[in-house]
């Protein structure tokens, strides 16, 4: 009798339909209902029981629990699961499409990361948080639908989803402020979250204060942003690799993230107004295309790298409230070619001009202490440079390889400086060389030739105002100049001293230390006064 009990119940098993069969790993929990731990299945398709063989009902699919199953392409979740977990469904490259029902509440953090082939995606009324970076890299999904259940969107929920043109958010969701497609992150409810891939044009609601971290980053479509007055804050590479071509920045924003518009190639205008007061390390790092950027008082420091490798911007006006110029601020904008340093600078950071190669000007005001190595270096066009007194300190090579470099004019005492800071190099023939005079002003101290390597020479023209060549002569006003043989000398005039205005009248050089100056007499004109300048 034993016997045929025993052979009675394996044919039972043995006979149990297949639907039936464990596929899954289970933990029971405290309320004695089930999660999903694990999948063993080896088909295309997995349709999640609501119930196991104890009747106990399936309310959860834990963490990793199908992570990797990668021939699965198809996924039937149950009513009655309230919780996807964190990766539960990472790495599943086939799955197409996936259906949320409104039992679920949370989707959590990567749920479905890098589910390549994820084309569809239904999420059904129910669900209230989707979690960071729950669909990121699902590079297949095209559009999405938010449902109004929904009251929290985690970081970068859809961050590298490359296809996604689509997000539309249910009109009864009044969690979000528009229906346009804005997402909001779950730790501030105005910050801004959106796809990347096919987006082209985007007005941020007015409702939104902050653009957030990676916002934008990488929507490699988007041609224009509209950021709004209720802005105050764009985050870290929050437009980085856009297709922007202009961008401005309304006076609601106080700072600039962290890289926030690097890379945005065809971005060719820039304006940054007097409100922004901190702007992030190479905030417009390789925007190739930029040649315009206006700056209004405000900005109180040019940071490392903010716009290096700029090649296309040919101006920029700093304005009177910086302080500092950071390292590599500037480096590699091939085609600046006139820089004035203002008042307020204290500082030029290492390479901050590295290889600015139409630089044909620099203007460095009377507060720059210090000028940091590799400056200027290589700034091929630049003929002349003035350095102010309160400069103490040039270091290495920060003009070096400035090969148009001729006159370099110091209004103070010597400042400390080695051979290698106005230093040319000749590939050619390997050897160095320099191609610069140093000229310095009478009464000023430290000065030996040659300094840092260049011949030190006395500027010290002066107007002679006795003897037959001062005065009018065949209808010519001329006078003498002399000084120290072959400095360079400009000619300047104007009619008023109370309120000068100096026009150069001619460039020239003392030959031998002496040249004579003149110009047809000005009858129509009171007054008219000369001065000699450095060029």
């Amino acid at each position: 009798m034993a016997a045929k009990l025993f052979g009675l119940l394996c044919f039972i098993l043995l006979t149990a339909p297949s639907a039936a069969r464990a596929q899954y790993y289970y933990t029971t929990n405290a309320d004695n209902t089930l999660t999903i731990t694990g999948y063993y299945g080896h088909g295309s398709a997995a349709t999640i029981p609501t119930t196991n063989s104890y009747g106990l009902t399936v309310t959860s699919l834990g963490d990793y629990a199908f992570s990797e199953c990668t021939r699965l392409t198809s996924v039937t979740i149950p009513s009655g699961v309230a919780n996807i977990g964190e990766y539960t469904f990472q790495y599943c490259t086939s799955l197409v499409s996936v259906a949320i029902p409104g039992s679920v509440t949370n989707i959590g953090e990567f749920a479905f990361f890098n589910c390549t082939n994820l084309a569809s995606v239904t999420i059904t009324n129910g669900v209230s948080i989707i979690g960071d970076f729950a669909f990121q890299d699902c590079t297949s999904l095209t559009n999405v639908t938010i449902p109004g259940s929904v009251t929290n969107i985690g970081d970068g929920t859809f961050f590298l989803c490359i296809s996604l043109t689509t997000i539309t958010v249910d009109t009864q969701n009044s969690f979000f402020s528009s229906t346009n497609g804005v997402l909001f992150n779950k730790r501030q409810t105005a910050l801004v979250e959106y796809p990347a891939g096919g987006l082209q044009s985007y007005t941020i609601p007015d409702s939104v204060t902050n653009i957030g971290d990676w916002a934008f980053a990488d929507c490699t479509k988007l041609t224009n942003v509209t950021i709004p007055g209720s802005v105050t804050s764009i985050g870290d590479y929050a437009l980085l690799g856009t297709e922007l071509t202009s961008v401005t920045i309304p006076a609601s924003v106080t700072s600039i993230g962290t890289q926030a518009f690097q890379q945005c190639t065809n971005l060719t205008s820039v304006t940054i107004l007097g409100s922004v007061t901190s702007i992030g390390e190479y905030a417009f790092f390789a925007c190739y295309s930029l040649n315009s950027v206006t700056i209004a008082n405000g900005v109180t420091s040019i940071g490392e790298g903010m716009f290096a490798d700029c090649h296309s911007l040919s101006s920029v006006t700093i304005p009177n409230t910086v302080t500092n110029i950071g390292d590599e601020a500037f480096d590699y904008c091939y085609s600046l070619n006139n820089v004035t340093i203002p008042n307020r600078v204290t500082s030029v950071g290492e390479n901050a001009f590295y290889e600015c190669f139409g630089m044909t000007n620099v203007t460095i005001s009377g507060s720059v202490t210090s000028i940091g190595e590799y400056a200027f270096q290589s700034c091929t066009s630049l003929t002349s440079v003035t350095i102010p007194g309160s400069v103490t300190n040039i270091a290495g090579w920060a003009f070096a390889d400035c090969t148009s470099l001729t006159e370099v004019f110091f209004t103070g005492n010597a400042p400390s400086a080695d051979s290698t800071v106005f230093r040319n190099y000749n590939t050619y023939y390997e050897t160095n060389y320099y191609s610069a005079t140093a000229d310095y002003l009478p009464g000023t101290t430290g000065w030996n030739s040659p300094f840092a390597g260049l011949p030190a020479v006395l500027w010290n023209p002066l107007i002679q105002v006795a003897g037959d060549t001062f005065g009018v002569r065949n209808n010519q006003f001329g006078f003498n100049i002399t000084g120290s043989a072959n400095i360079p000398v400009v000619v300047q005039a104007c009619t008023n001293l109370a309120s000068p205005v100096w026009v150069s009248l001619l460039a020239v050089t003392l030959t031998n230390g002496s040249f004579y100056f003149s110009e047809p007499v000005q009858r129509n004109i009171c007054a008219r006064y000369y001065r000699l300048s450095a060029p």
